[in-house]
């Protein structure tokens, strides 16, 4: 009796996963379906877009950048989503008798099935219907929409199965919760190329298109452009470039599961000699105060460093902390006031101070005995905090008057980052020991179900406090700027802000210590319960 064909199982295995999942819950179905709604409609509008650019002058070159970016999305897209698609893990199937060749096949048939698939199909679609000219470009659209997404999703395979001991560890995990700041980061870029192709036209990425045409995938709907213009032999050099590099990307893929389905892994193999070596010590101890400040300054460090969570919470607050205000300044519509964002979105991380310890947090609890030790736990987590936000806020800040040539508003602009710093370090503390919530360490939520009134409190709350205690610093600088004495007077403003933001933060801790002592109990019982 024979076997029955690999594909098809797959494809239903593909299915089957897909169908249990969504049977779970009812949220979790509503969740899949709306997310699936608002896909398929972005990308319907998205295919009549392309097709609107139809005839428009440089729509070849836009096209070829969306196909390129589009390529680039396939490819990341297992780094930083491991979770959406269970089949991106062969190590599954390392116990049947399957040979690599017949996987690949139906592990790429299989990935043409969900909403991923169906969303670059519309829009490789809506790219040919731009760019063909002629009965000759209709005919190689007809290759390159196929060939295109073959080479999207094989790309997708490829970086998953060589990646895959990464997507499965902690680091993998890691590299997963930073997806927020390429979101972010993604967002601003978009954000100002919008602005930029607005004000000078489609022409203005002829240079870049020229360059990605010749990138797989991108190469595919060049082609059909190409073939427009009647440049054949140009046109069948790009389909080359794509069909090569569907075959190398099958045989990359091909190699890495031959590997992952023979080679032992680390959990298989005996480790020799002593199981624990002694770590070098990294000399962060020696570099901070003796006694309780130094410890706890160096485990708030170690977690922006080592906890999933805290640490994207970092980076997405430095990176948008510095794009905001640089990329305004770039395009000439910024100001130097604008570089108080960087001090407000590292100012957030005081916030929630206890969420991040989770379920460990009454460990720190049984060191706490008085409004003392309160104050002296809150006290370092700020100076920690400080060790980062006081040199970040004010290179921000320099960098952004720099760009704007306006120094004479640097004195001004330091004395409000630091006011509003200060203040967000005051409300922090306090709504850390009175509003505490719990940050779930798995999947990628940041609240724990049942508690996002808690966090919308807190951050809101607290931003909106923070900037009602920056009113006076506001007011000052408002004089300064409309008074004819007041332009000597700049300086007076950094030493005001400085002073006013140590002085709210001293303020700030004094209030919260008392409450925290308090409320130990009610903030482990907040804080544990993701």
């Amino acid at each position: 009796m024979s076997a029955p064909a690999l594909t098809p199982v797959v494809v239903r295995l593909k299915l089957s996963l897909l169908r249990n999942g969504l049977r779970q819950s009812g949220g979790r179905r509503a969740a899949w379906i709306a997310s699936a709604v608002v896909a398929l409609l972005f990308a319907a509008l998205q295919m009549l877009g392309l097709v609107a650019l139809r005839g428009v002058g440089g729509a070849e070159s836009l096209v070829v950048l969306l196909v390129a970016v589009l390529a680039l999305g396939w490819a990341v897209m297992p780094l930083f989503f491991p979770g959406g698609d269970e089949t991106l893990d062969p190590t599954r199937l390392v116990m049947l008798p399957l040979r690599p060749r017949p996987l690949v096949r139906a592990l790429l048939v299989a990935s043409l099935v969900g909403i991923g698939p169906l969303f670059t199909v519309c829009l490789l679609a809506g790219s040919v219907i731009t760019v063909a000219r002629g009965a000759a470009a209709w005919a190689v659209g007809v290759v390159a929409v196929p060939l295109a997404l073959l080479v999207c999703v094989a790309l997708a395979r490829a970086v998953a199965a060589a990646n895959v001991r990464l997507l499965t560890s902690r680091k993998g995990r890691d590299l997963a919760v930073l997806s927020g700041l390429v979101v972010a980061v993604g967002a601003q870029v978009v954000n100002f190329g919008a602005q930029r192709l607005g004000s000078g036209g489609l022409e203005q990425l002829d240079p870049v298109a020229g360059v990605l045409r010749w990138l797989p995938g991108a190469s595919a709907i060049g082609a059909v452009h190409t073939v427009g213009e009647g440049a054949y032999g140009v046109a069948v050099a790009q389909l080359a470039v794509s069909a090569g590099a569907l075959v190398l990307l099958l045989a990359l893929w091909s190699r890495t599961l031959t590997r992952l389905m023979t080679a032992p892994d680390g959990s298989t193999l005996q480790t020799g000699g002593s199981a624990v070596r002694d770590r070098p010590s990294t000399g962060l101890a020696r570099l901070l105060p003796a006694g309780r400040t130094g410890t706890v300054m160096e485990r708030s460090l170690r977690y922006i460093w080592r906890d999933p969570k805290t640490k994207a919470a970092w980076v997405t607050s430095l990176a948008i902390g510095l794009i905001v205000p640089v990329f305004n300044a770039w395009q000439g519509t910024g100001s130097v006031y604008f570089a108080c964002f960087a001090a407000g979105m590292l100012g957030i991380q005081m916030y929630n101070q206890f969420g991040q310890d989770t379920s460990a947090f009454w460990m720190v609890a049984m060191t706490i005995s008085s409004a003392r030790d309160a104050y002296a736990e809150l006290r370092a987590r700020a100076l920690a905090l400080l060790l980062i936000t006081l040199p970040y806020a004010t290179l921000v800040t320099v960098l952004t008057t720099a760009m704007l040539d306006d120094w004479a508003r640097l004195p001004e602009a330091l004395g409000l980052s630091f006011a509003l710093l200060g203040a967000m370090l005051a409300t922090g503390a306090w709504t850390s020991a009175r509003f505490p919530y719990s940050v779930p360490q798995e999947g990628y939520k940041n609240v724990a179900p049942g508690q996002v009134g808690l966090a919308w409190i807190s951050i809101f709350g607290g931003m909106m406090a923070a900037a009602l205690l920056c009113l006076p610093v506001i007011a000052l600088t408002i004089w300064l700027n409309i008074s004819d004495a007041g332009q000597d007077l700049r300086l007076l403003l950094l030493l005001a802000g400085t002073a006013y933001g140590a002085l709210l933060t001293f303020g700030g801790l004094r209030l919260a210590a008392p409450r925290t002592a308090a409320r130990l109990p009610e903030i482990v019982s907040a804080v544990s319960k993701g």
